[in-house]
């Protein structure tokens, strides 16, 4: 697995690529024209939690290699077209996906053969605004396992390599680990509604119960579908439960903690505010999104999770965010409608 291709560029791919690079493995990353251009020109800037530092690294804007091992670190709703483009040289590749949500593993095992893919649930933190640079805000730990199938000797090689760069375990349910990721990035829509960072976002009362509540929509959801939550590194499933079972005020109060645990100088934006930054579609629809259509084929109402999905899609078309006081007011009254209906 000396040559590894990442495709997909962005704050997480490279993030990876350069700790990995400068770690001595051999990697290139494909990524749209501006980003390729400047890393070939200067090399791919790092700086953030661990340092700054400049790595030179392969740079492409298309795979033109057969890899020894491939990343695929694009959002969610590129993850097929990804694979698709690249079929021919990913065959026999083992493939690791990198995406946030629970879809992209049976996306891409539309096209490459189960066996072949491993799933990764991601606790990096990474800012990606500015063509070349990446800021690393938050190094947490990998968890990897097979998404079809038995964990393996191979799942191994691949947590090994990647301990060059991060932290990584195995997990035997990679499928619970996503989940409990995404109940947790259900918030990822707060920043990016109003333009701020999470620790704004719940620095304020009432977005942080609102946030509360989000989760534990996504909580609801995942019970009543009958998914094993499974701890990750820095999250453990226990605290989610705990979460759903406190009162209201003390969950908004635990998360707001947990939160500030994790501040620090850089700013901590979320991938979905990233994407409107960068006028790139979001991947909301594979977060909130898919609690609220699994929540509607299980009869578990989402209504906080749905008005999100629809207010992320509204600053998608008119580029304008909303201020906090009018997203509380909008969010408290769709969930007071919810109430009375039930």
């Amino acid at each position: 697995m000396s040559r590894i291709a990442i495709i997909g560029a962005g704050a997480i791919g490279s993030a990876l690529g350069a700790l990995l690079q400068r770690a001595g493995r051999e990697v290139t990353l494909i990524g749209r024209p501006a980003h390729v251009s400047a890393m070939r020109r200067d090399g791919l800037r790092v700086d953030g939690a661990l340092g700054a530092f400049t790595v030179p690294i392969a740079a492409a804007e298309a795979l033109d290699f057969r890899p020894e091992l491939a990343f695929i670190t694009v959002k969610t709703q590129d993850a097929l077209a990804a694979v698709q483009a690249n079929a021919n040289l990913l065959a026999g590749v083992p493939v690791v996906t990198f995406q946030n949500g629970v879809r992209s593993d049976a996306l891409v095992a539309t096209v490459v053969p189960p066996q072949q893919i491993i799933s990764a649930v991601v606790n990096i933190h990474a800012n990606f605004l500015t063509p070349g640079t990446v800021t690393v805000i938050y190094p947490g730990p990998l968890l990897i396992g097979r998404p079809f199938g038995a964990n393996d000797a191979e799942v191994e090689a691949v947590a090994a390599l990647l301990r060059d760069a991060v932290p990584t375990r195995v997990s035997a349910n990679i499928h619970g680990a996503h989940w409990l990721k995404l109940i947790v990035n259900l918030n990822n829509a707060f920043p990016a509604l109003v333009n701020a960072t999470f620790h704004q976002i719940l620095a304020d009362p009432a977005l942080r119960q609102l946030a509360v509540k989000a989760m534990l929509e996504g909580l609801r959801v995942a019970q009543r579908a009958g998914i094993r939550l499974e701890s990750l590194p820095d999250t453990p499933a226990a605290l989610i439960g705990l979460i759903g079972w406190l009162p209201l005020r003390l969950a908004a109060m635990v998360v707001g903690a947990k939160a500030r645990r994790m501040e620090t100088q850089w700013p901590l934006l979320g991938s979905t505010l990233q994407s409107l930054q960068r006028k790139r579609p979001t991947e909301i629809d594979y977060l909130n999104g898919e609690v609220v259509r699994l929540g509607r084929e299980l009869d578990v109402a989402t209504p906080l999770n749905a008005m999100m999905v629809d207010m992320v899609h509204q600053v998608e078309r008119t580029g304008r965010f909303w201020t906090v006081a009018a997203l509380g007011a909008a969010l408290g009254v769709a969930v007071a409608s919810a109430r009375s209906a039930a």
